[in-house]
């Protein structure tokens, strides 16, 4: 396999046929014994990655950070907080991930910064500081005083609950924050700003960095005008229509990649985290022609279980997540790409959301593997997700961590709320289900510390773990790794165009993908109970079984029987 830091000095799009890994540090692997997870155990584990088979590991932020929200609050750009290592270990790993043909993409978190970072420090300290129009500063509504209730700028909630606006009561403005009040969000408007962030972009590009994870890169631009949103529910507005892909986003993006990404001696990867994006809009984010950026995260597949917002839960429609993703396979076959994922940081685990965790955990986890990398996009692995790992079985609230969960708890019991359907949203769709300890042995703490950890390993590390599942060939990472090598050796994976079959049909994920005169069938029984796919398959009674996740199965895939939660893929030739 060619590296990625060998091909892109020669291939522009490598990362077509690349599958990345994300990786979240403070959870992966603890080298000294203090329950957080660092650099030097991710270093000491790269054998399990090398052993997947991936190209490109995405790193969540390891800068120094107060940790109000995880890390993604960033005090100091250019550093490693210490909890995780030292610049020093931060390049050994660079240059461990080259020596074994895989590279590094970074997480960018730019449209906010943490109140404790020397820009905001210096921008707060008074009106008239060279930083103030650094970040969103406005005074208290006409005709109201700073503190009084309603005199914030506008009306919107903040993606954490409560108002999107902090009042400093020494200056008497309020500033901006999408998210923790401690995430004062940066002026994109201001060209300093801009300048600022390429500069820091540059330096760890010049370290030998080989890409970026945009951290909610579409809210960068803002309705100026900063106008009220509309009131759904409660006393506060929706401002996600004034600040997602606001009115100079491209043009931001646009500049970031010609004043830092173009021109260099290797292909940078840049994936665009996009809350709220259009299948349209990618088109336009992901043009090559453009030059924005190479791909985005969209999140309209995470909405298909839940209602207005992700703690109203709804069963799991199996048509409509085949219509969302069906319309992004649809809508970027000719031009932009797509990216692939079913788990990552701030998601439940997918086994346990659109899988079943009980009796067919591994069956069902491989089928959702198959269904993922056989579709046309760049496969994202989120750290546990290759061995079946599962939700957590937590308990009160005193189980939860994260700042999200702890707030929404708060906001809904405050307001009423039955405390229990609280609790069974938060253990259904909470982030903590996906930042519990990566599970490698069966010993204590699954081999992730030797001290306590920060967050409850899963008790189910004792079958579920790294150690049992690569001495076993049936097992879920082996499954993975049998489809990253698919990408990586047939070019119809990656690279064939998608036709999305039995759109409509409850329990069936079918579609094929096809280059040249090759030609794929992928069949995926999404239930407990065995079921014949509602299809013609005369043409496919002679085709090769590429892979099936059900070994010595009593019916022959090829007829369209298919065993619970069984997902096989056929070729055949034209």
């Amino acid at each position: 396999m060619t590296s990625p830091t060998d091909a892109t000095r020669t291939d522009e799009d490598w990362w077509r046929t690349a599958v990345v890994y994300q990786v979240y540090p403070r959870s992966f692997a603890d080298s000294d014994g203090d329950g957080i997870g660092d650099l030097r155990g991710l270093i000491g584990r790269l054998d399990h990655l090398e052993l997947l088979g991936v190209d490109v590991v995405w790193l969540s932020p390891i800068y120094p950070s107060p940790q109000d929200d995880a890390g993604y609050d960033i005090s100091d750009y250019q550093d490693v907080d210490p909890a995780f290592g030292t610049l020093d270990d931060l390049d050994e790993l660079v240059a461990a991930l080259h020596e074994r043909g895989m590279g590094l993409m970074m997480d960018l978190v730019v449209n906010h910064t943490s109140d404790e970072h020397p820009w905001f420090v210096a921008s707060r300290s008074s009106l008239d500081d060279p930083k103030r129009d650094w970040y969103w500063w406005r005074p208290p509504r006409a005709g109201m005083a700073a503190g009084d209730p309603g005199a914030e700028p506008t009306n919107w909630e903040s993606f954490f609950s409560g108002s999107t606006w902090e009042l400093d009561a020494a200056s008497g403005e309020y500033y901006l924050h999408l998210f923790s009040r401690k995430q004062p969000d940066l002026n994109w408007e201001n060209p300093e700003v801009r300048e600022a962030v390429y500069a820091m972009m540059r330096w760890w590009l010049d370290r030998g960095v080989d890409g970026f994870r945009m951290d909610v890169i579409n809210l960068i631009s803002k309705d100026t005008s900063l106008p009220d949103g509309i009131v759904h529910a409660g006393v506060l507005g929706d401002g996600t229509p004034h600040v997602m892909n606001g009115p100079r986003i491209h043009e931001f993006l646009a500049e970031m990649h010609r004043e830092v990404l173009a021109g260099r001696d290797r292909k940078v990867l840049t994936v665009g985290e996009m809350p709220g994006v259009t299948v349209e809009e990618a088109l336009l984010f992901t043009d090559p022609i453009r030059a924005e950026v190479d791909m985005v995260f969209t999140f309209e597949h995470m909405g298909v279980d839940h209602a207005r917002t992700k703690w109203d839960l709804l069963p799991f429609d199996l048509v409509a997540l085949k219509t969302v993703l069906g319309r992004w396979q649809t809508g970027l076959a000719d031009v932009g790409w797509n990216s692939l994922y079913w788990n990552n940081h701030d998601q439940p685990r997918a086994v346990s959301r659109f899988g079943d965790d009980g009796q067919w955990r591994e069956r069902s986890a491989k089928l959702l593997g198959t269904v993922l990398h056989l579709h046309r996009g760049t496969p994202y692995v989120y750290q546990g997700e290759e061995l079946g790992m599962t939700n957590h079985p937590f308990g009160g609230i005193e189980d939860f961590q994260d700042i999200e969960s702890l707030n929404h708890h708060e906001q809904a019991v405050g307001l009423g709320a039955d405390p229990d359907d609280v609790l069974a949203s938060l253990r259904s769709r909470g982030r903590d289900n996906a930042r519990t300890p990566m599970q490698w042995d069966a010993s204590p703490h699954g081999g992730f510390t030797t001290g306590r950890p920060w967050l409850a390993v899963n008790p189910n590390h004792v079958e579920v773990n790294a150690e049992a599942a690569t001495t076993d060939e049936d097992s879920v990472l082996h499954h993975y790794r049998r489809l990253v090598r698919l990408r990586h050796e047939v070019p119809v994976v990656a690279l064939g165009d998608f036709t999305m079959l039995l759109p409509q049909d409850e329990r069936v994920y079918a579609f094929t993908r096809a280059l040249d005169d090759e030609e794929l069938l992928v069949l995926a029984n999404f239930g407990a109970d065995p079921i014949r796919a509602d299809l013609d398959l005369t043409g496919w009674s002679e085709a090769e079984v590429l892979l099936d996740n059900v070994r010595g199965g009593s019916d022959d895939p090829r007829t369209g029987r298919l065993e619970p939660w069984q997902a096989v893929v056929l070729r055949r030739t034209r």
